[in-house]
């Protein structure tokens, strides 16, 4: 009977020695299970400076074209969409006062040369001569400016952009009567970042794409650049023409200009390497450094494609995670995998 107790007291340790030995060992599996991510090892090398900036298509000259005096419009000659060359006749206002005032040119500019032989003669006075040249003058004065006000001209050439009167209107100086648009060339006024100021120059080509042409890329130059930063928006105006000898690019069109400025030797990582932090904004990548995961915070330069440049943060020949982030905290050892 006791040798069967012993027995009984022997079995039931060995069983509870068992179980002992199978849950220290889960528990140790269980606290080596290392996380596995995917590595890409980056490097340094030149990368194309470049910033872009949206702005708004604009006419390189607009002018307005009225008369300087209330009269009734005669005729119409060109409407809106026309092309007009620079000295085109676009309207005429009625010539009745045009004629009266020729009419009293000719007979002051004709009293001042009979006046004027009298004088050389010594038939009339100082006095006299003195006031039939002012008279003569005046209505001259008076005749040139009624007929530039009585026939209208286009001081540029470009295209009728507004016609706001017809024929038989009395012009009442309200609204122009033609408003004139000059597109060959075509500008931009883009409001470019304080932090290149000292980057972009007079004469420096632009890139330019339009919405409404997708991708195509359009040829401009820097024009002007401003002097003055504006303290509101930390940006400076600069001025790029388009040529435009195709009128395809048209004033209002939504436009996005991109600046080179030369290249610089800089970090690139995979885009999957970049990691966002949740609220503040800030982009981190995840380097392998002797087995371990060390997070380095970054600052971002332009994307190309797939991958980012990167301005500060990361090393060249530095090894970064583009897989398994979720699975990893700072410092914790890893498992790279192919």
């Amino acid at each position: 009977m006791r040798r069967i107790k012993s027995l009984l007291f022997l079995m039931v340790a060995g069983v509870m020695a068992s179980c002992g030995s199978q849950s220290e060992e889960q528990a140790a599996q269980a606290e080596v299970v290392i996380p596995q991510v995917r590595v890409k090892q980056v490097f340094e090398r030149e990368v194309e400076q470049i910033e872009t900036f949206s702005a708004t298509v604009a006419a390189n000259v607009v002018n307005n074209i009225s008369p300087k005096m209330s009269l009734r419009i005669k005729t119409i000659n060109v409407e809106v969409g026309d092309h007009v060359k620079k000295g085109q006749v676009l309207a005429t206002m009625d010539p009745l006062n045009l004629t009266q005032a020729k009419l009293q040119m000719v007979n002051d500019s004709l009293e001042f040369s009979r006046t004027t032989k009298l004088y050389e003669v010594g038939g009339c006075s100082k006095s006299e001569w003195d006031a039939r040249k002012l008279a003569s003058t005046i209505s001259r004065t008076n005749y040139e400016n009624l007929l530039e006000n009585t026939i209208l001209l286009s001081p540029i050439s470009g295209v009728v952009t507004a016609r706001n009167y017809d024929a038989g209107d009395m012009y009442a100086m309200a609204q122009p009567l033609y408003t004139i648009a000059q597109i060959t060339p075509v500008k931009l006024n883009v409001n470019v970042s304080e932090s290149l100021y000292t980057q972009i120059k007079k004469g420096m080509n632009v890139d330019v794409k339009l919405d409404v042409y997708g991708d195509e890329v359009f040829k401009g130059v820097v024009k002007l650049v401003y002097p003055t930063i504006d303290p509101a928006t930390r940006t400076f105006p600069v001025e790029v023409v388009i040529p435009n000898h195709n009128e395809r690019v048209k004033p209002g069109m939504f436009a996005r200009v991109t600046f080179s400025y030369g290249s610089a030797n800089h970090v690139v990582v995979p885009d999957q390497a970049v990691i966002k932090q949740t609220g503040a904004g800030d982009k981190y990548v995840y380097a392998v450094e002797d087995g371990k995961v060390v997070f380095k915070k970054v600052e971002l330069g332009r994307r190309m494609g797939t991958e980012y440049e990167l301005l500060s943060g990361v090393n060249s020949g530095d090894v970064v995670v583009t897989e398994g982030h979720a699975r990893v905290v700072n410092g914790a050892q890893v498992e790279v995998v192919k």
